[in-house]
Parts: structure tokens; C-alpha cells; sequence
């Protein structure tokens, strides 16, 4: 794990507008405090996507304040847990953390409507992934 003694996550897709922002926001909410959460893109938007974001919030998950940030090797090396949702090859790979791909349809250009089946399926790993690495 990194140096605290809390698992760090980070969660990657190629835009850091819709899957990633979610999961987060999801991790964030559900881990409180006992995780380190974090999102990146490899070609970050210029901002998140509102059919992700009102899709959150219909199960109270506040992401309205958040931007998409550019992909760092930083980011990665300091993360226990990297999670990556389409990004390809453009995630760095360092020893020692976890990777786990996410596959899962890109909410970009879905209404709020097509957004609820992806938002319940990140929900679902984000409580199985959670389950695995924060103690209650």
C-alpha cells in the first residue's frame, strides 16, 4: 500500500467525464475517509459529463464540482489500486500496484436515461472493490 495506511485508488478512463468521475464519486461516498480516491483521463474533457453527473445524483452522489485532470505517472506510482475503464495502453504500469480493467460502455453522448445501467454496474464494483481492500 502507499505510505499511509490508507489504500489509495485511481480510477482511469480516456476522458475523466463520465466512468472514472463516477466511480469516484461513488468510492468517495461510500469509503468516507478509509480510502485515498482519485481520477485521471488520458486526453482529459474539458469538463464532466452532465448525464454522468445527474445520473449520480439521483442516488445522491454530488460530482458537480469536479474536472477532468490529465493522467499522470505520479498519480499512478502513488496509487495501491488502478483502475482503468478504456484508457488502452496510455495507463503506465509500475510494480507493486494493483490493476484491474473495467469494462464498461462510455457514457459520452448518452442521455441520462442510457447513463443509469453504467452508473448501477460501477456502483457494483465499486462495493465489491471496496469490500476487498478498506476494513468497516
Amino acid at each position: 500500500m502507499s505510505d499511509t495506511a490508507k489504500p489509495s485508488v485511481l480510477f482511469v478512463c480516456v476522458h475523466n467525464a463520465g466512468r472514472s468521475q463516477m466511480a469516484a464519486g461513488f468510492l468517495a461516498h461510500l469509503a468516507g475517509d478509509r480510502v485515498i480516491v482519485q481520477s485521471a483521463g488520458s486526453l482529459p474533457a474539458d469538463q464532466v459529463n452532465p448525464a454522468a453527473v445527474a445520473a449520480v445524483a439521483e442516488v445522491g452522489i454530488d460530482i458537480a464540482s469536479a474536472a477532468p485532470r490529465a493522467l499522470t505517472a505520479e498519480a499512478v506510482q502513488a496509487s495501491d489500486y488502478v483502475i482503468t475503464m478504456g484508457c488502452g495502453d496510455a495507463c503506465p504500469v509500475f510494480p507493486g500496484r494493483k490493476y484491474l480493467d473495467w469494462q464498461l460502455d462510455d457514457p459520452a453522448g448518452k442521455g441520462v436515461d442510457a447513463v443509469r445501467p453504467i452508473r448501477d454496474e460501477i456502483r457494483r464494483r465499486v462495493e465489491a472493490l471496496l469490500a476487498g481492500i478498506a476494513p468497516r
